[in-house]
């Protein structure tokens, strides 16, 4: 399911979230060359979370590749600011424009609901307890975490605690054609948080699920859960929340009419 509009109206400009979408859109282009083979295997070398660094797993030195003939070498010393540059990093543009689509459509929400400074905090906080969830489930990997997406679906967990019944409109591929439906929010986020699951049971018993650090995006989606009640306004909830739960009623003439 891709979601591409929310029918849950805003009361102020998402200027962290549109600040967000920028930084990433800068990184990529400037740091990481717009995907140019070496500037991105030194990128994500040199700043994304590798959770054996982090645990000490892997020793110093420890080569493992990148591709193209590259390789990295592990540095223990410098990965607890990677638990952060690597929330701003992708690994192509496709990376990019999902992730950056996906908080678009429920980041301007949740921004509204417990204004600029808050929400940056909680962003952040969403990404930290995602790249730790990954770490403590996969402590020895090598493979480089880089990407929004914990962050992001710490949103998408608020989301789900504050709008659970906001249609949200989302494209369904059908065999070879796409197809366009409109569900409650909590159809399409709770589909996406099973696949999560499922894959991650999958990676436990497998390959790291094939490069994806989907325990990063369970962790952030239930640190989005728990912590959107501490960061959210109480007024611009309960407000949003009404128009929200409210039932679409129509009503032609009547009995008193």
């Amino acid at each position: 399911m891709i979601p591409y509009h929310d029918e849950n109206s805003t009361q102020r400009t998402a200027l962290v979230t549109i600040a967000v979408i920028g930084l990433n859109a800068l990184v990529w282009l400037v740091v990481q060359g717009a995907g140019s083979p070496l500037a991105l295997a030194k990128s994500v070398c040199d700043l994304g979370l590798i959770p054996g660094e982090l645990t000490l797993s892997l020793p110093p030195g420890t080569r493992f590749p990148l591709g193209n003939g590259l390789v990295c070498l592990t540095d223990p010393g410098r990965q607890i600011g990677h638990v952060l540059s690597s929330m701003f990093m992708h690994g192509s543009w496709m990376h990019l424009i999902g992730n950056m689509w996906f908080l678009w459509i429920f980041g301007n929400n949740i921004e509204d609901s417990m204004g600029h400074a808050r929400y940056g905090v909680f962003y952040l906080v969403c990404g930290v307890a995602a790249a730790l969830t990954q770490v403590m489930l996969n402590p020895a990997s090598r493979i480089p975490m880089v990407g929004a997406s914990g962050a992001i679906s710490g949103v998408m967990g608020a989301y789900l605690i504050l709008y659970p019944r906001v249609r949200v409109w989302t494209l369904v591929p059908l065999g070879f054609f796409i197809t366009s439906i409109k569900l409650p929010a909590w159809t399409m986020l709770l589909y996406w948080m099973a696949l999560q699951f499922v894959s991650g049971l999958t990676g436990l018993f497998g390959d790291e699920e094939g490069g994806v650090a989907v325990w990063a995006h369970i962790g952030g989606f239930v640190a989005g859960m728990v912590l959107i009640k501490l960061f959210a306004r109480a007024d611009d909830v309960n407000a949003h929340r009404r128009e929200a739960w409210r039932p679409e009623r129509v009503a032609r003439g009547g009995w008193g009419s």
